[in-house]
């Protein structure tokens, strides 16, 4: 279990933080609890950190608070800086010199150090952004320029992993919290979670709508002995042909009686329990292989590709090719490191 301390100093706004307290907790549980799939993947252990380890207002007036003090937190894995309420002409120097020095030792101990947005700005301060390429909001590149003129900022850039080990991971603007939590959860917990993530939580492109996110739902619980039959021999034989006639001969029933049946237990009709059996299987090839789309639809069932392609965008909303594209770019970033 990778332990992650969010480090809060006065200035730092809530929205990022709990965010990623949240979705670093929903890891290898949020997916089961909505589609009943059992995972096996590392859990993250998030805590927050404060000097003090006392709640106080944030710059908004909702309440942070802390789990721990600095001089008690423990070691940790990863450490975050979120992102902090700052202005143009605010002048960091010296402001945060205790949580300063307990980043550089942080990082002398191994850890990973990351910041959201401007937090960064708390990095530089304890300069640990020296001769290292970085990011951050485009709204405090003057105050970098001002008072951190040695770090190598790429403002253009929303996520920017640097150093030996990329053991420096720092992102833009505030909204961009989310892209370092997947690039996180990948490099700890692997890819495919960091996926499923991204698909709880609806992290990414949303201009197609919610489609390209859905999984196929979880099928309550029933006591259909020849039903339950039935979906354990899909399981490992959803590709063959004629799956539904096999699954009638297999139950013994009628095959109008087996049709009503399985409706009844588990809400799908057969043909459409097979087809978004083989849709998921095929998603996940999309996510992880480089398997062509025809090799793909021939490899959960489909003989006719055109058919698979107008069956997939018909129930992700996208085509094969644009899903692939969609979640390519997760763990890229932390495939250098894993």
């Amino acid at each position: 279990m990778a332990r992650i301390q969010l480090l809060v100093v006065p200035e730092t706004t809530p929205g990022t933080l709990y965010g990623l307290y949240e979705l670093f907790d929903a890891v290898g549980v949020a997916w089961k609890d909505i589609t009943g799939e059992a995972v096996n993947t590392p859990r993250l252990s998030p805590r927050i950190v404060s000097a003090g380890g006392t709640a106080f207002a944030s710059p908004i007036g909702i309440p942070i608070v802390p789990h721990d003090a600095l001089s008690a937190a423990g070691r940790a894995e990863v450490v975050i800086v979120p992102d902090l309420s700052l202005t143009q002409d605010h002048d960091p120097r010296g402001r945060w010199a205790e949580e300063a020095a307990w980043l550089r030792r942080r990082f002398d101990e191994g850890a990973v150090l990351c910041s959201v947005c401007t937090g960064s700005v708390l990095l530089a301060e304890a300069g640990l952004l020296e001769g290292v390429e970085a990011t951050t909001h485009w709204g405090v590149t003057r105050l970098f320029s001002r008072y951190y003129p040695r770090v190598r900022l790429h403002a253009e850039r929303i996520l920017s992993p640097s150093g030996p080990e990329h053991r420096i991971v720092t992102c833009g603007g505030a909204g961009s919290w989310s892209d370092l939590a997947l690039y996180l959860i990948a490099r700890f917990c692997g890819p495919a979670e960091a996926v499923r993530l991204a698909k709880v939580f609806v992290l990414g492109d949303r201009s197609e709508g919610q489609l390209p996110f859905a999984a196929m739902g979880r099928v309550p619980p029933h006591s259909d002995a020849a039903v339950s039959r039935c979906q354990e021999w899909l399981a490992d034989h959803y590709y063959e042909p004629n799956p539904v006639a096999r699954m009638a001969a297999l139950s013994g029933l009628p095959e109008r009686t087996f049709k009503r049946r399985f409706k009844a237990a588990t809400g799908y009709s057969p043909i459409d329990y097979v087809q978004a059996l083989r849709i998921e299987e095929a998603k996940q090839m999309l996510e992880t292989t480089g398997q062509p789309t025809d090799a793909v639809a021939h490899a959960v069932g489909y003989d006719d590709p055109a058919f698979f392609r107008r069956l997939f965008k018909r129930s992700t909303g996208v085509t094969p090719a644009r899903y692939r594209q969609r979640y390519r770019f997760i763990g890229l970033a932390a495939k250098d490191v894993v």
